[in-house]
């Protein structure tokens, strides 16, 4: 099953990839309903690097289960996108109900010349005999990453004065240092 997303986002596209590599606005974007505490043993890294990255996950408050985050960075088939692909796996909990999971993020200059990002977000997944009764709930926690990405993208404009670079704790990371 697949959910995307296409939007311009009101940032230059090297703006919007530098944010896209930032487990920080990974974090934010999730916000209000989903958290996510790193169980690596440094925490979450600056920006992404290609591998596996375990983290825990809650929604709500609620646990529901650890997950690895798998980047890589896929070579360029066409010029002027770059790509970010996390193919994680769940580890514990409900998490565990996805038995396929490809989420892809590419990001691009706006075809129009607006200056902009052309941001394209694809979410393939299964969760084998619940894949349809999941469905919606993923389509709409992608319609609040994107309405989020949208509201945050202005501010990734200057890599001087992001509010989103990866330095600024996010809410949550108190839990993260308590545990």
């Amino acid at each position: 099953m697949r959910v995307l997303l296409k939007l311009i986002l009101d940032c230059e596209p090297e703006a919007a990839w530098r944010a896209i590599q930032s487990p920080t606005v990974f974090r934010e974007a999730s916000l209000p309903l989903l958290t996510f505490r790193s169980l690596e043993p440094n925490g979450f890294p600056n920006r992404w690097e290609e591998g596996a990255h375990p983290i825990r996950m809650s929604i709500a408050g609620v646990p529901l289960g650890s997950q690895t985050i798998g980047i890589e960075f896929p070579e360029r088939r066409h010029e002027g996108v770059q790509i970010l692909r996390d193919n994680g796996a769940g580890l514990t909990g409900l998490n565990t109900v996805f038995d396929k999971w490809d989420h892809r993020m590419a990001i691009a200059a706006d075809p129009a010349g607006t200056g902009k990002t052309l941001y394209r977000d694809r979410l393939s997944f299964s969760a084998g005999p619940l894949t349809l009764a999941v469905w919606p709930s993923m389509w709409a926690l992608w319609q609040l990453r994107g309405a989020r990405l949208t509201a945050l993208a202005p501010s990734w404009t200057h890599p001087a004065t992001e509010t989103s670079a990866g330095t600024e704790p996010v809410p949550g990371d108190d839990e993260a240092a308590a545990a």
